[in-house]
């Protein structure tokens, strides 16, 4: 079951660094104010987006795959479609012990196999608004 409760989610928000799938470097766009946040709130945002070289002034990545620092937590910021294949990403890696998918995105099937592999999952939920009301 994807993590609902407020102490499971509070635990979560106490980790460092998130990978954002579909980072944007749009200002105004929620893909680029919720890492602003984020960042803004003492989080390593790692920038994952294959159209843009840097994003906060950081090395923007292609994909998961090739990030080669520490990630906890993959905020995914792309359609609930293409959600099976970054979980398979972040499967891939030793690192990553929570997948989020931001409000409106979500992939039961996906969450599952994250699950069963041993990643806790948090699905349509907004990173920014759960740290506001958790962590503020």
């Amino acid at each position: 079951m994807p993590v609902e409760s407020d102490p499971e989610l509070r635990e979560i928000l106490g980790l460092e660094t998130i990978a954002v799938v579909g980072c944007s470097s749009t200002p105004g766009k929620d893909a680029h104010e919720i890492p602003k946040y984020l960042r803004e709130h003492g989080y390593k945002v790692i920038p994952i987006n294959p159209h843009a070289d840097e994003i906060f002034g950081r090395e923007a990545y292609d994909s998961l795959s090739d990030v080669d620092e520490r990630v906890d937590i993959v905020d995914v910021f792309r359609p609930s479609e293409e959600v099976a294949d970054i979980v398979d990403e972040a499967l891939e890696r030793d690192d990553v012990r929570v997948i989020w998918t931001q409000l409106g995105i979500a992939d039961d099937e996906a969450a599952e196999r994250a699950e069963a592999a041993g990643k806790r999952v948090v699905q349509d939920r907004c990173l920014k608004v759960e740290h506001g009301r958790l962590v503020g």
